[in-house]
């Protein structure tokens, strides 16, 4: 499957970033507690497929629970365009919602069962690879 360049960021474009995925895209839809809070809809992606633009500086970060997930926000808008996910500390889970329009043909919505991450988060693993 060939890969495309799509760029996206936060809400006041302090952050910007850019990915390599396919053109038709299936993201995830985690019904955990800062996931189904925020609407987040996961494209996980591996670190060599992704590139911070601008805004290294105005990210702030938060941990919880076993620390591993970096979330990152902008500190300007609070907007979470992306952030190393707990499943994928490999990669970056980059927010669909968050990319710019016009490079995506197509996009399918998994169901993610978060809540339930200990029996469920081996199942992402692949994504980043």
């Amino acid at each position: 499957m060939s890969k495309i360049l799509h760029r996206g960021g936060c809400h006041c474009g302090a952050v910007r970033f850019e990915v390599q995925a396919p053109a038709r895209l299936t993201v995830q839809s985690c019904n955990c507690s800062i996931c189904a809070k925020t609407g987040f809809l996961h494209l996980i992606v591996s670190a060599a497929d992704f590139t911070l633009r601008s805004g290294g500086e105005a990210l702030s970060h938060y941990r919880f629970n076993t620390g591993t997930a970096e979330h990152l926000f902008c500190r300007v808008c609070g907007v979470k365009s992306y952030y190393v996910p707990r499943s994928n500390p490999d990669g970056f889970s980059v927010n669909f919602r968050c990319l710019d329009a016009g490079t995506v043909e197509a996009v399918e919505i998994e169901e993610f069962d978060g809540q339930n991450w200990e029996q469920h988060g081996a199942a992402l693993a692949h994504l980043s690879r």
